[in-house]
């Protein structure tokens, strides 16, 4: 096994993958080089990243990492983000992915002295391989990703099964309702207006300048490759709740709901979710629908499963500094 390798930069990095974590070749969304490459460009713009790979014969093994100081690195990810996890393109098997991170993880240890990784899926082989290579590390359990795994049913089998107080209500609240709804495919300048003058009026805080360039991005990049679904839901056409949503190799993806508050007592955010569902399930035909990150209880209306998401926390002990923080972290993460 070759020793790891850094790169600095999005650009050199795809050079060395070769197309290994583009669309084309099957790579998920929150796994390509596009996704990091937007996410560094628009949110972290000034955080300098740390890119890793380690390489034993024909199959590497990456991971994406910002460092915010000199001697601290994490995950290259934010709330954007459904999940992150250590890549391995050429799909090795179990025992090589371990020893790949095994590499990696006593590379990290040169240099720096705290490692934060969020939002996991699955901890245990990056626990393993930080614990083996002599790092102090504390995994947590922390929120979770709410799906709809669909097994083949249509819109009229799985809304049968939600419960009677949203079946109640898109049913009262649907008839006779003044609202228009449709489901773009096709980005255009007019609609993104349409879809930041929404979100302005939203419950949820504006988004920063950098969030809608980032979602702006993924909207065009998503929209070229026709997997884009931007719900509007319009009173006499001016828009008063959208949702932005990707379907891509039988997935929809939920990543941003948005309404205008002065419109609650019509529910259009439901109607429209109702009406983003139907399509996604009957004309998609997706096998899964994720509603992404964070316990909303809103959310559990709508899907059938969690799956829990874990922190990874890290300490080289080499460094005195590291120690207080250590400590700190594993008393929380026994009270907690």
């Amino acid at each position: 096994m070759r020793s790891p390798r850094e790169y600095h930069s999005i650009d050199d990095v795809r050079q060395a993958l070769a197309g290994q974590l583009d669309r084309a070749r099957g790579a998920a969304l929150f796994d390509r080089i596009d996704w990091f490459d937007g996410l560094r460009r628009h949110c972290f713009p000034d955080t300098p990243i740390r890119i890793l790979q380690a390489q034993e014969d024909a199959q590497d093994a990456w991971l994406f990492l910002l460092s915010p100081t000199p001697r601290r690195v994490s995950a290259l990810a934010n709330w954007y983000s459904f999940s992150w996890a250590p890549l391995f393109p050429g799909a090795p098997d179990a025992a090589t992915r371990q020893r790949l991170l095994d590499a990696l993880a006593r590379h990290l240890l040169k240099g720096c002295a705290q490692i934060d990784l969020y939002p996991l899926e699955e901890a245990a082989p990056m626990m393993a391989a930080l614990r083996r290579a002599g790092w102090f590390a504390v995994e947590r359990p922390m929120g979770g990703r709410h799906i709809l795994p669909l097994a083949g049913r249509s819109f009229a089998d799985y809304w049968t099964s939600r419960p009677g107080r949203l079946r109640t209500l898109v049913r009262r609240k649907g008839r006779n309702s003044s609202y228009t709804l449709s489901i773009e495919e096709r980005l255009t300048d007019d609609l993104w207006r349409d879809y930041v003058d929404v979100h302005a009026r939203s419950w949820k805080q504006p988004e920063p300048d950098a969030g809608l360039a980032f979602l702006h991005d993924l909207a065009r990049r998503e929209s070229a490759a026709g997997t884009l679904r931007l719900g509007f839901a319009r009173l006499e056409r001016r828009p008063v709740a959208t949702q932005f949503w990707t379907v891509d190799g039988g997935v929809a993806l939920i990543h941003k709901l948005s309404h205008d508050r002065a419109h609650d007592a019509g529910s259009p955010g439901t109607l429209l979710s109702h009406a983003m569902f139907a399509h996604a399930i009957d004309t998609d035909r997706v096998e899964t629908i994720d509603y992404g990150t964070g316990d909303n209880g809103y959310k559990t209306d709508w899907m059938e499963r969690r799956i829990p998401l874990h922190r990874i926390d890290a300490f080289n002990p080499r460094y005195a500094s590291a120690w207080l923080p250590a400590a700190r972290t594993a008393i929380s993460a026994l009270v907690g």
